[in-house]
């Protein structure tokens, strides 16, 4: 299930893919509902070259979705209290390597992409000093039961808004990523995980069975 969340998370955060000078990225509410239409449709008339070459979504991800993302906020959260004596060229290097590990993650999961639809819900004022905050909303899945997702994002000191990490009923995939890697890293260290990362991000995107 927390797969299908992430593949559904997947097609909505691509809603933000449009170019930036036409984004009001100063209202976390109105960028998301600006770029859904425009995305969701150049992603369903990619489809052909998708499916000709996958690895074209790597591009998709790169133009479309990680100009929305603050990887590296993520990336140091999830390091968390490794962050303690670190050097910093490893943690340079486990950014770098955890951005790479996004956008072959992100890329893989959008080939299971359906025409998925979206509802936001209702909107709320955020006040000019509230650094983080979320945004809630329902994926349609017909005939399967809608999904009930909450974005977290945070202001950039430059007024804009980026998404940082998504909760699926409740779970927060960077919490769940931090639990499932923080042992490695205590045990191995940074530099380590970080090549771990990157061999990852260097897989290939492949279309995975129907059947599965």
């Amino acid at each position: 299930m927390l797969k299908r969340y992430f593949v559904l998370m997947l097609s909505l955060v691509l809603s933000w893919a449009v170019h930036s000078q036409e984004v009001d990225q100063t209202h976390p509410y109105t960028m998301m509902k600006q770029v859904a239409t425009q995305a969701f449709a150049r992603l369903k008339n990619e489809q052909t070259k998708i499916h000709q070459d996958p690895q074209y979504l790597k591009q998709i991800v790169e133009e479309e979705l990680m100009p929305y993302v603050n990887a590296k906020y993520a990336a140091l959260k999830l390091l968390g209290p490794n962050l303690r004596g670190a050097k910093h060229d490893d943690v340079e290097a486990f950014i770098t390597a955890f951005r790479a590990y996004l956008v072959t993650n992100y890329a893989q999961v959008l080939t299971q992409y359906t025409d998925q639809t979206i509802q936001f819900g209702p909107e709320s004022e955020v006040p000019d000093d509230r650094r983080i905050t979320s945004v809630k909303l329902n994926i349609v899945d017909t005939p399967r039961p809608d999904i009930h997702l909450q974005f977290q994002l945070r202001k950039e000191k430059s007024g804009e808004w980026k998404a940082y990490d998504m909760i699926a009923e409740g779970v927060s995939l960077l919490s769940s990523k931090r639990s499932e890697w923080s042992s490695k890293i205590r045990r191995e260290g940074i530099a380590s995980v970080a090549k771990d990362l990157q061999h990852l991000a260097d897989q290939p995107i492949h279309f995975e069975s129907k059947s599965k």
